[in-house]
């Protein structure tokens, strides 16, 4: 069974008042990757994409890069991971638009209360970086709670602040004072491949996504990218995840050209669903 570890909750399910401005705050994401016209696809069609592409379970996350919604998403997750459990977990989020860290610590508590398995942070969007100090108060107690951390890393398209802040060896910090918190990189810290795979191989708590890619670039070695993918089919087997950043990437399209790249299938197993279902825990079948 196919797991993508990275969905975004369609946009219909947001809270209307972030509904109504999305498209104002996503121009250059529009431009590169015509966003704003990708997001107006809706649940039904998240579900009919999911079957016909063979995915068993999706990881939902309450991303977000503008506003202070966290906690109005954090709950329309929850409600929309309610609708189908088996098949659905859900990541919460919290706000990092103002300098408030009992706030974002009751977030991650009422995700945890939510059934939430995770959190996703975003620093850059907001000017932060990822060990930003107060950052390290949410990572605490997610470790205490057992939750997973993902952190956007790498390039992004808003520019309206710096991307350095999500550099790879920044979670190295994370990872070293949090040696047992699982953490997600997100994207998988393009351009930064070469230090993204020696932070996943210091630490095995460390794992990486590639949602929002198209995967046929992976495998082009004048990408950028061989640094990190010589190593997924070997060292890194059991940190890779499939994700597509829905409705960034088509289920179907990303599959496909991830099926076009030569990898052991134990790897392939690994890394369709077998890392996600262990990193969460998911009772389900994976081959």
């Amino acid at each position: 069974m196919i797991v993508d570890f990275r969905v975004r909750l369609p946009l219909e399910r947001w809270p209307s008042s972030v509904r109504e401005g999305f498209a104002e705050h996503y121009p250059q994401y529009d431009a590169v990757l015509g966003l704003v016209t990708s997001v107006q696809r809706t649940a039904d069609d998240l579900g009919a994409e999911l079957a016909a592409a063979g995915v068993g379970h999706v990881v939902i996350h309450a991303e977000h890069e503008y506003g202070e919604v966290a906690d109005e998403l954090n709950e329309a997750v929850a409600a929309f991971v309610a609708e189908s459990p088996t098949h659905r977990t859900g990541f919460g989020t919290v706000s990092l638009g103002q300098s408030n860290v009992a706030r974002m610590v009751a977030q991650v508590r009422r995700s945890h209360q939510l059934g939430h398995k995770g959190i996703n942070v975003q620093p850059a969007f907001f000017g932060r970086s990822i060990d930003d100090r107060e950052l390290f108060a949410v990572y605490g107690i997610a470790n205490d709670l057992g939750m997973v951390v993902a952190l956007h890393t790498g390039v992004n398209y808003d520019r309206n602040s710096p991307m350095a802040g999500e550099h790879p060896l920044l979670l190295d910090r994370v990872a070293s004072a949090f040696p047992d918190l699982r953490l997600v990189a997100c994207h998988g810290a393009w351009p930064w491949a070469a230090e993204m795979a020696a932070v996943a191989r210091r630490h095995p708590t460390v794992s990486f996504d590639f949602g929002g890619l198209a995967p046929r670039y992976l495998a082009e070695a004048a990408s950028g990218w061989a640094p990190l993918m010589s190593m997924v089919d070997n060292l890194l087997s059991e940190q890779c995840l499939f994700a597509t950043d829905w409705p960034v990437m088509d289920h179907q399209r990303a599959i496909a050209e991830w099926e076009a790249i030569e990898l052991k299938p134990t790897t392939r197993a690994r890394l369709m669903g077998g890392n996600a279902a262990d990193l969460l825990g998911l009772a389900v079948p994976v081959s």
